[in-house]
């Protein structure tokens, strides 16, 4: 388990008053000071900025609370560029990376002034015809195949991934956007999801950085920004160990003043665009037990399900689960903790070791702030819970109402259905 949870029972049980089950509870506190840690890892570097998935945790009050931290924003989709700008996060500390992009999508990031990171040689073209130009800053998504070894699950092998462009296809993309005249060039690249292991980043930045390298030397280009992407992971098991930012920061500065350098590319500014492990420690879901069942195993269901959260249904993913008030207690009970939903794998907990859990009890589900709320869904007609955000003074503000069934059936028109033949 990432970090603790950040109320005891008292306490938990006064806000459940107020914003009743199930909902997200994430610490700003946490949040902060997990954001200052990151960076001052990474200020080893001339020019360092950490761009946050959106996608991770799409909320504008978490965003305004990392762009106070100078985080940029990495976005996918217009409306996570809509985000963006009503956070305060704006122009350049805005990277757009996408991949099949409408052009009404390159339209928006480039109206906003945002950076445009192309996914295929193909785009060039169609990001010209778009915009009757291409912008003054262009970036490219590197997909190094084969060259890149050991990646896990999560995100599959590089070379049977739909996204970046080859090795060739790089450095002639940066020939044809040279002979455009684009000024300004970013290498970008994302091979991992949820990694623990240091060594894995220092080896994906070395690759970067000799590509940069190879592209100044073979084209006459010069890199001046590299975005190694994401992929830092959390400990979510209790046994892991979380990633060590000051050994990572440190393994890449060993590569930096060793490729880099010597290429004439400093200073190259570096920059990431995690999600995880920005907020997901320091996110839970809150859920209450409301039935229990009795059969080839024992059930206790809760008031929330996979729609909810739905990692561990759909990846198999670990959550670590407690019981408000129950956090000392022995576990004495082995439970599948599921939800409502029309499908066997809404489960949050398979064949857990848990305390007695009791009808009514607080069950609190951990490192749920990251892929979390952002994953739900309306299947079943499911409706997705709210969002609570715990001040540094201790107070609470609601950012995210739970949605209704006048929010469920706003798309529908609804106008002559009783007619309708």
């Amino acid at each position: 388990m990432s970090s603790n949870f950040p109320l005891n029972k008292s306490q938990l049980d006064n806000l459940i008053k107020d914003f009743p089950t199930p909902f997200y509870l994430y610490d700003e506190k946490a949040i902060r000071e997990n954001m200052q840690k990151f960076t001052k890892a990474f200020s080893i570097f001339p020019v360092f900025r950490e761009h946050f998935a959106v996608k991770a945790c799409p909320n504008p009050y978490l965003l305004k609370i990392l762009a106070d931290e100078g985080c940029g924003a990495d976005c996918s989709s217009m409306p996570e560029l809509i985000l963006s700008e009503m956070a305060g996060i704006k122009g350049k500390h805005v990277i757009f990376t996408s991949n099949e992009t409408p052009a009404s999508e390159y339209e928006l990031a480039y109206k906003q002034g945002n950076i445009i990171n192309l996914d295929d040689i193909t785009h060039i073209e169609f990001l010209k015809k778009t915009l009757g130009k291409l912008p003054e800053t262009i970036c490219f998504r590197y997909n190094p195949g084969n060259e890149k070894t050991g990646c896990n699950s999560i995100i599959g092998k590089p070379e049977e991934a739909k996204y970046g462009l080859t090795r060739a296809q790089i450095i002639e993309a940066y020939k044809i956007c040279k002979d455009e005249g684009v000024q300004h060039f970013g290498l970008h690249t994302m091979v991992a999801s949820n990694e623990l292991n240091p060594d894995f980043f220092v080896d994906t930045a070395k690759l970067v950085f000799e590509l940069a390298a190879e592209v100044k030397e073979k084209t006459g280009v010069r890199i001046e920004f590299v975005d190694l992407g994401g992929g830092l992971g959390i400990p979510y098991k209790p046994e892991q160990k979380a990633v060590d930012y000051d050994v990572v920061a440190q393994g890449i500065r060993k590569e930096y003043d060793r490729v880099v350098v010597p290429s004439g590319l400093d200073p190259l500014e570096i920059y990431w665009e995690c999600g995880r492990p920005i907020t997901g420690p320091y996110g839970w879901l809150i859920t209450t037990a409301i039935h229990q069942k009795h059969i080839y195993r024992e059930y206790i269901a809760v008031d929330s399900c996979m729609a909810d959260l739905m990692r561990p249904g759909m990846y198999g993913s670990y959550h670590e689960v407690t019981v408000s008030g129950k956090e000392d207690a022995p576990k004495t009970e082995v439970y599948d903790v599921v939800g409502s939903l029309c499908e066997n794998c809404d489960k949050f907990a398979v064949q857990r070791p848990l305390p007695k859990i009791d009808m009514g009890d607080h069950v609190i589900i951990h490192d749920a702030g990251a892929h979390g709320r952002a994953m739900g869904f309306n299947y079943n007609g499911k409706l997705r819970c709210g969002e609570v955000l715990m001040r540094p003074d201790g107070t609470f503000k609601e950012i995210r109402r739970r949605e209704t069934i006048d929010d469920l059936f706003a798309t529908l028109n609804l106008e002559g259905v009783k007619d309708f033949h």
